[in-house]
């Protein structure tokens, strides 16, 4: 089944953001340029983001040195890059607060403190699939 074209179903992308209308290699291209500049902004301004960074860099040399199967490689390792991941959308979640309102307010409270959890919650994610590990392996 194919799907209907935007402009069938009254939508615009090149109205919404002047970055939208660009199609393909150049599309994907500014893509990754876009969040290159993401990777260098959370480590130059997130010290959370750094810190787990630096873990990652010693967490996932050691899960390919450990002598486990290749899935428990995999899963030592997504464990370590999903704590990457939650951080760097907690962190856009705090700019896009912080842009709206500097103000203390209940709900930026809110999303702050639910984004600040998603990261606790992967941590934790981690010393459970690798305590798992290590336990199978020792």
């Amino acid at each position: 089944m194919q799907q209907p074209a935007p402009e069938e179903l009254g939508l615009d992308p090149a109205n919404e953001s002047p970055f939208k209308g660009k199609t393909g290699l150049r599309r994907v291209w500014n893509a990754f340029n876009y969040s290159l500049d993401g990777l260098k902004a959370a480590y130059l301004c997130e010290d959370a983001f750094r810190q787990e960074t630096w873990l990652a860099l010693l967490l996932i040399p050691l899960a390919l040195w450990l002598p486990v199967g290749w899935l428990a490689t995999g899963l030592l390792i997504a464990s370590v890059l999903l704590v990457l991941v939650v951080e760097l959308l907690n962190s856009a979640i705090e700019a896009v607060v912080d842009r709206v309102s500097l103000e203390n307010h209940r709900l930026a409270k809110r999303a702050k403190d639910i984004g600040s959890a998603a990261v606790l919650v992967s941590l934790l994610l981690v010393f459970v699939v690798w305590g798992s590990v290590l336990l199978e392996f020792s």
